[in-house]
C-alpha cells in the first residue's frame, strides 16, 4: 500500500486530518517547510505531525516526510507521455505501435533504475555471493522470465534453482536453510503462495531478496533486500504486462551483472572456455564471428587453460 493510500484510509483526529489533507494536496511544498511552518499553516501544534507519523508506523515526521516525498516524486516522474496500461490505440499503425513499445520499454528501464537503492543492491549481491544455494520463487510469467537469469548464473557456477512444479513451492521452501538465498518475484507481493513461502523461509532463516512493487506489501515488509519493480500497471485492465516484465528482466540482468563483476575476469574467461568447447555455431557476419580458439585464449594475460 502506498503512503498516500494509507493516509486516505487511516482514521485521524480532526486536527490530524487537516494536516493530512494539506500533505495530500500540496506535496510540492513540503520539502522546504519545517514542522513548525506546516503546523502554523494548518493552525495546529507541531506534535500533530509527529502523531500522524507514528500512526503511519514511522519513527517521526522526518522519516515520513522523506518517504512520502520520494513516493510522490516517483509517481510524478516518467510515463508522462505514454500510458503503461494502454500504450497504443486501435487506430495506430504497425510502425507507430513499434515506436510506442520501444518508448514504453525505454521509459520502464529508466523508471526502474530510479527505484534502485545502492545499499539494497549491494546487500542483494552479497546475499547471493555468500549463499550455498540460490532459489527463485515466482508464478506464471515471472517463472518464465527468471529462467534466463538462472541459466546465466548457472553458467558461471552459481547454483540457481527455480520452483516450477505447482504445489511444490512449500516443500521447497521448508527444505531451505540459513545458507539459502531466495529471490521472490511478485508484482503485488500479496498472493497466497508468496505469503506462505515468506513465512516458511523466515522460519528456516533463509535470506530473502524481494522483487516487488513499491509501497508496503507482505513481501517487501519481510525481505532482507528489496529491488522495486516499476509500479504503473493495473492488475488486469491493460493490454499486457509490458512494464512489469521489462522491469523484472532489467532487475535480474542487473543482479546477474553485479554478481558477475565481483569476479569479472575469472567469469569471463570461464564463459569463453565453455563457449569454445560447447558452442559450435558458425556465422558469415563479421560482428558475430569469433576469433580462432588459439587467438581467443590470448584475450587476457590471466587466461590459463586447464
Amino acid at each position: 500500500m502506498l503512503i498516500r493510500e494509507k493516509m486516505k484510509s487511516h482514521k485521524f483526529s480532526a486536527a490530524e486530518q487537516t494536516v493530512v489533507d494539506y500533505i495530500l494536496t500540496t506535496p510540492e511544498t513540503l520539502a522546504d517547510l519545517t514542522v513548525q511552518e506546516i503546523a502554523k499553516k494548518n493552525f495546529t501544534h507541531p506534535s500533530t505531525l509527529i502523531r500522524i507519523a507514528k500512526k503511519l508506523e514511522y519513527s517521526g515526521w522526518s522519516e515520513l516526510k522523506t518517504a512520502y516525498l520520494e513516493e510522490w516524486q516517483y509517481l510524478n516522474t516518467h510515463f508522462s507521455d505514454i500510458d503503461a496500461n494502454l500504450p497504443f490505440s486501435s487506430s495506430d499503425g504497425i510502425t507507430t505501435i513499434a515506436k510506442k513499445i520501444a518508448q514504453l520499454e525505454q521509459t520502464t528501464i529508466e523508471d526502474t533504475l530510479s527505484l534502485i537503492h545502492h545499499d539494497d543492491l549491494q546487500k542483494a549481491k552479497q546475499l547471493i555471493l555468500s549463499a550455498k544455494q540460490i532459489r527463485i520463487f515466482a508464478s506464471n510469467a515471472n517463472t518464465l522470465i527468471s529462467q534466463d537469469f538462472a541459466l546465466k548464473m548457472n553458467r558461471i557456477g552459481k547454483n540457481v534453482a527455480i520452483s516450477t512444479t505447482f504445489g511444490e513451492s512449500m516443500y521447497e521452501a521448508y527444505n531451505c536453510s540459513e545458507e539459502t538465498c531466495c529471490i521472490l518475484i511478485s508484482y503485488t507481493g500479496e498472493n497466497s503462495m508468496i505469503r506462505r513461502s515468506v513465512d516458511a523461509l523466515k522460519e528456516k532463516q533463509a535470506k530473502i531478496i524481494a522483487i516487488t512493487s513499491i509501497g508496503e506489501n507482505y513481501l517487501s515488509s519481510h525481505c532482507d533486500a528489496l529491488l522495486p519493480i516499476t509500479t504503473r500497471e493495473k492488475l488486469y485492465s491493460k493490454i499486457g504486462n509490458f512494464t512489469t516484465n521489462t522491469s523484472i528482466c532489467y532487475l535480474l540482468d542487473v543482479l546477474y551483472s553485479v554478481v558477475f563483476a565481483e569476479n569479472y575476469q575469472k567469469n569471463l574467461n570461464h564463459l569463453i572456455q565453455l563457449g569454445q568447447i560447447v558452442d559450435n555455431r558458425k556465422s558469415n557476419v563479421d560482428i558475430m564471428r569469433e576469433a580462432k580458439p588459439i587467438d581467443a585464449l590470448k584475450i587476457t594475460d590471466s587466461w590459463i587453460p586447464n
